[in-house]
């Protein structure tokens, strides 16, 4: 099938790992499998190097040496590009060689190639993303058991969606390095992510998803990017969307990606974000376009633009971000507490929306739950610890950010 498509035979010169043992099912000979992976991609008999080790090191250098000895490169490493991708997407150009990585963001679902190709025409506003199927998994298992997070991740583990160590993917990181590649293909500039504001969902409760669907919202762990003329919004935090809009439909360990552009207005791209298959698809795709761009002597650029035309971003500061907010405070069960709690966030230019205020019981402290107005990010945080001051209030104020106009 390949190579009716290709017009032409792929044929594999050789697989570096240290574990890896011969497999007749898979054609795996014994001859093709190496320790020495720097021997390997510097082979005259190798065109293409298919990285898939993960990690920044020896990822990094093997991938720079296959560059230097005239390899096309193709990768999964979202971690890998989002740090160091400036440089390996200058010595791939500089070189005139290319670089596949489909597989870095959705898994499956083909965002490089679209942002790159079909929609080269328009101007990218804003891209909202559920890129981590390890938190989508677990925040639907939430939102239709009725457990806790910890639950949830538990179970999440035992089907084989989160890691034993699952830090990098639910306090948000993995979602942050994808965001630096989107944020690179919408926009034209680079971004690290230490640039990227990143928060994770293990503070999330059981109440915040009851709250949430009763305010008309579903709970996402969402990649957020936004062009406001130049400066550019880069974060990543869980996030209530409307419950009507198609992102909070996306359940388990799907993927999708939200993409509003100035003329086409909003596009979504939905699948399989993880997993074996979805990631062969991708590399595949990206081989065979490889290989045809070796066939037909013509070369494009990986990241949409021309390397020199990709500057630095000027990243807004999270404080200078202006959203709506769902505020959830614990207050005791006094009269003219809302009073407090209104003229809290009035002072700071704040805007009350809409208030849950569940009725009274046993409890010396009550849930109070408001949606504000939109405001910005550095006035909330200082209304909010004034309130978390205040002798009515028991504990720390929780927010969570709204998105209502995706």
């Amino acid at each position: 099938m390949l190579a009716r498509k290709l017009g032409a035979r792929l044929e594999l010169a050789g697989v570096a790992d240290r574990s890896l043992k011969p497999d007749r099912k898979l054609g795996l000979d014994a001859r093709l499998i190496t320790r020495n992976a720097a021997a390997l991609v510097a082979r005259p008999d190798v065109d293409i190097v298919v990285e898939l080790f993960g990690g920044v090191e020896p990822a990094r250098s093997l991938i720079l040496k296959a560059l230097r000895c005239g390899k096309d490169v193709v990768t999964a490493n979202k971690a890998l590009l989002a740090q160091h991708g400036g440089t390996i997407f200058r010595a791939a150009g500089a070189a005139g060689l290319g670089i596949g990585f489909e597989a870095s963001v959705g898994g499956g679902v083909p965002i490089i190639r679209t942002l790159r190709e079909a929609l080269a025409g328009d101007r990218q506003r804003a891209v909202y993303g559920i890129v981590n199927g390890t938190c989508n998994s677990i925040l639907t298992t939430m939102s239709e058991t009725g457990v806790e997070f910890k639950t949830a991740l538990a179970e999440a583990q035992r089907l084989g969606l989160a890691e034993a160590n699952p830090a990098l993917d639910v306090e948000g990181y993995d979602a942050a390095h994808k965001l630096c590649l989107l944020v690179t293909l919408a926009f034209g500039v680079l971004v690290k992510p230490s640039q990227v504001y990143t928060e994770g969902i293990t503070h999330l409760t059981q109440s915040d998803i009851v709250y949430a669907r009763e305010l008309g919202y579903a709970i996402k762990l969402l990649a957020i990017a936004k062009d406001d003329n130049g400066a550019i919004e880069a974060r990543v935090h869980p996030t209530m969307i409307p419950a009507r809009h198609l992102l909070s439909g996306v359940g388990g360990a799907f993927n999708a990606i939200y993409i509003h552009g100035e003329a086409l207005g909003p596009t979504m791209y939905f699948g399989l974000g993880a997993g074996e298959m979805p990631t062969a698809t991708a590399v595949m795709a990206d081989i065979l376009e490889i290989a045809r761009q070796r066939i037909a002597g013509a070369r494009s650029h990986p990241l949409g633009y021309p390397m020199a035309s990709i500057k630095r971003a000027s990243v807004k500061p999270m404080d200078e971000v202006v959203c709506e907010y769902y505020l959830h405070f614990m207050a005791q069960d006094r009269p003219g507490v809302l009073g407090v709690i209104a003229s809290m966030l009035g002072r700071n230019g704040i805007s009350i929306a809409s208030v849950i205020q569940k009725g009274r019981g046993a409890a010396k402290t009550v849930p109070v739950i408001m949606r504000t107005h939109q405001a910005r990010e550095r006035n909330l945080r200082r209304a909010l610890g004034a309130i978390s001051r205040h002798r009515l209030i028991d504990g720390s104020p929780a927010f969570i950010r709204i998105e209502e106009q995706l």
